[in-house]
Formats: C-alpha cells, structure tokens, sequence
C-alpha cells in the first residue's frame, strides 16, 4: 500500500457512488435512503456544483491507493448570519476505521483554504455520531457548540458545529 490519499472532482461516472452511499448503513445519521429521483438530482447538483468556480464549493471522490472510497464536498451557505462553506464527506463502509475521512478532511481544508473565499469551514455531524465527531476533531476543526440543524429539509435533529478557520 502506497498510502495515498487524493481528492477527484465529482464526474458523470461516479453515481455508483451516490448509489452506495445511499445504503442504510451510510444513511442512518442523515434520515435514511433516498429515492432514485433525489439521488438524480444530487448527482445533477453535485456536478454542477464542480462545473462551477472552485470558490463556489466542489464535490470530490475520495480516491485511497488507487481505490474509490467515498466521497467530500464542500458549498456556500449562510450561517448565524455569516457567508461560509458547509462540508460532508462519506467513506464506503468497508474503508472506515482507517483515518481516511481525516485526511480527506484536511485535504479538503487545504483545497477551500486555497480556492475559496469565505473564512470559515463548518460541519454539522449529529451529537450521536461519534465517528463524524471524531472526524472533524482529528481534521483540526474547533468544537463550537451543539446547534439544532435541519438534514435533510424537514428532519431537525441535535448537531455539532465545528469550525476550520480558512484564513
């Protein structure tokens, strides 16, 4: 194993991986499996998105030794009145448990850092997700608190906001 980690912009032939992360043990945190017709539209949303500026955000697979293994991103959004970038990421279930959503985190970090313009990074795991908690802290983001978050649209639920400074 080389060890390397890289991130790839989000293309047209990677709605497998949309279909993969769509299983309930990927979704269990987000509100469960979505219909083939919302998973279209992310696929269509998640292209678009890196056919934009890179400051406007970009979708990326997660490639390990070579290997697809899941999948970051990063969007604009406003928070508590501030312009910022949101993120989510998601490792194939097979590949979890070895560092590799940290890395793709700090990776990410370092792409907004250098490509965007917003000061701030946040992520909004669930307080009950330790693994996206433990994410965020080993990618060097600041616990700011607890926060109610709505994820999906309608589903409001207990989150961390943990922030990466980008400046």
């Amino acid at each position: 194993m080389d060890d390397s980690l890289s991130l790839e912009p989000w293309a047209e032939g990677d709605f497998w991986l949309l279909l993969r992360k769509n299983e309930p043990v990927m979704t269990a945190h987000l509100g469960g499996p979505e219909s083939d017709a919302k998973l279209q539209d992310r696929q269509a949303r998640y292209l678009a998105l890196s056919a934009r500026e890179p400051a406007a955000g970009r979708m990326f697979r997660v490639v390990a030794d070579g290997e697809s293994v899941g999948s970051i991103g990063f969007w604009e959004r406003v928070w508590n009145g501030e312009e910022v970038y949101e993120t989510g990421w998601g490792i194939l279930p097979e590949f979890q448990g070895r560092g590799l959503a940290a890395r793709a985190a700090r990776a990410l970090v370092a792409h907004a850092r250098e490509h965007g313009t917003r000061r701030h990074l946040h992520a909004f795991p669930s307080v009950d997700h330790g693994a996206s908690n433990a994410v965020c802290r080993a990618a060097g983001f600041v616990l700011l608190g607890e926060t109610r978050f709505e994820y999906p649209p309608g589903h409001w639920h207990a989150s961390n906001d943990w922030r990466a400074a980008l400046v």
